[in-house]
């Protein structure tokens, strides 16, 4: 533990040193305190108002954002971004790392290996998007880990520690949940720990290159999010990784609120179906470790909830559980008195087309059914006041007709390197989804 605690301050003297040495190049002012997204009596407020809002996950925004012409794309990213505010949109789920990876599925290329930034364009990518979204008073969820394969994470920063080993999901002599138990080593393993927090601190030490504002100072960065959808195991040893997993949540919590006290900190979590299917996980996670709102993701055919091939039959029930999903988090959040966010959540094209040529109703059925629920809760004071579609497509476009992205592809939308580009993505030209949006979010905003 000493070893630990002598690494980590370590760590975050480099990282301040790093961030006197920018700063010192700008000018830039701290933004108001009341400028930050904050938690009060259950509640975010702005200043004195409430924040409830609309967003989507935009992973690949930094990617966008960089100036190199392998991924770089500013002029549809700011087409992006005004396309969204007009529908009013103002929240962004946004990935802050990728790790170079053996793992097939992860995306290419990859901004840091063995916790030192290699492709710093794409962090001043981030930069660009930050910016941009300030300009547009949007806010952003940054987050820093994964659990999955797709952006390298916790199973890559285990290959660079361990010497070697690592388990990739795409091998047939690996099958579920072989993956899920090697990534959870993850929260045992000091090494990878420690590379994974010379890395965080690096980017919470970051200075905007174009605002010239620290990262720490700019009320557009609402959270910082651990990780996409941490786990603590999986339900065939249930239980494993559960003091690791609370103490790798408390003990990040504390590292990112020591060098970025105004801006909050979430989990990333599922909820109650990433963690382990037990409440007393989701509570506990949530409510012992300093985190300071709840999320909860809800994923009806991952689950095998909802059948895209057969959805006259399969809609009704899945809707259902749904339902009941979402009561149990509305439910967890209020004892908790933390607000609560529905941060992932979507649905296949009618019958599982990929093509942008396909109908969504199905979805655009979830998705009303979903926002009634948040309108609801925010309407009556409840803790459900925001959500974060899965994800968004944008004007990007599937490169090939088998719609399987490649490493080269500029063209990036929601769906990451592991999943076909179309399966779950929401477009632009999804002219019905985007006005269910609009709706929704003209709703919130006329909530007193």
């Amino acid at each position: 533990m000493l070893r630990r605690v002598g690494i980590c301050l370590l760590i975050c003297f480099i990282g301040a040193c790093s961030q006197v040495e920018q700063s010192d190049s700008t000018s830039a002012q701290p933004a108001s305190t009341d400028a930050f997204v904050r938690v009060e009596n259950g509640q975010f407020k702005i200043g004195a108002e409430p924040y409830r809002y609309v967003g989507v996950n935009m992973w690949y925004g930094a990617y966008l954002g960089s100036t190199e012409s392998d991924i770089g794309d500013r002029e549809r990213l700011i087409k992006e971004l005004d396309f969204l505010v007009a529908h009013g949109v103002t929240n962004l789920r946004v990935l802050g790392a990728s790790e170079v990876s053996p793992l097939r599925d992860a995306v290419r290329p990859a901004i840091s290996e063995r916790g030192e930034v290699v492709r710093p364009d794409i962090l001043e990518g981030l930069d660009f998007l930050l910016a941009e979204m300030a300009k547009r008073d949007m806010k952003a969820v940054i987050y820093v880990n994964n659990f999955w394969e797709w952006s390298g994470g916790m199973a890559t920063y285990l290959y660079w520690t361990n010497g070697g080993e690592i388990v990739d999901p795409s091998d047939p002599a690996h099958p579920w949940p072989a993956f899920a138990l090697f990534s959870s080593q993850f929260y045992r393993s000091e090494p990878a720990q420690s590379m994974f927090e010379h890395y965080l601190v690096q980017l919470l030490g970051r200075v905007n290159s174009i605002t010239g504002r620290a990262y720490v100072d700019d009320p557009t960065i609402m959270s910082w999010q651990l990780g996409n959808e941490p786990r603590p195991g999986h339900m065939s040893v249930s239980g494993q990784y559960l003091p690791e997993f609370y103490d790798w949540i408390r003990d990040t919590t504390a590292l990112i609120k020591s060098h970025a006290p105004k801006q909050l900190v979430s989990i990333g979590s599922e909820g109650f179906m990433g963690c382990i299917q037990d409440e007393t996980c989701v509570m506990t996670s949530h409510t012992e470790t300093g985190i300071d709102y709840m999320t909860f993701h809800m994923w009806l055919k991952n689950w095998g909830w909802f059948d895209a091939t057969q959805p006259d039959a399969s809609y009704g029930p899945a809707l259902e559980r749904a339902q009941a999903y979402i009561d149990q988090h509305l439910g967890l959040a209020s004892k908790a008195g933390m607000p609560l966010v529905l941060e992932e959540f979507g649905m296949e094209r009618d019958y599982g087309e990929f093509s942008t040529d396909s109908s969504t109703v199905y979805r655009n059925r979830y998705f009303t059914e979903v926002f009634e629920r948040v309108e609801n809760s925010a309407s009556a004071g409840g803790p459900l006041v925001g959500t974060n579609i899965w994800a968004w497509g944008g004007f990007g476009v599937a490169q090939h007709e088998d719609f399987i992205w490649r490493e080269g592809d500029g063209q990036f939308v929601g769906d990451p390197p592991q999943e076909a580009q179309g399966l779950n993505s929401v477009f632009a030209v999804d002219a019905d989804t985007m006005a269910l949006i609009k709706a929704h979010a003209q709703k919130l905003n006329a909530l007193p």
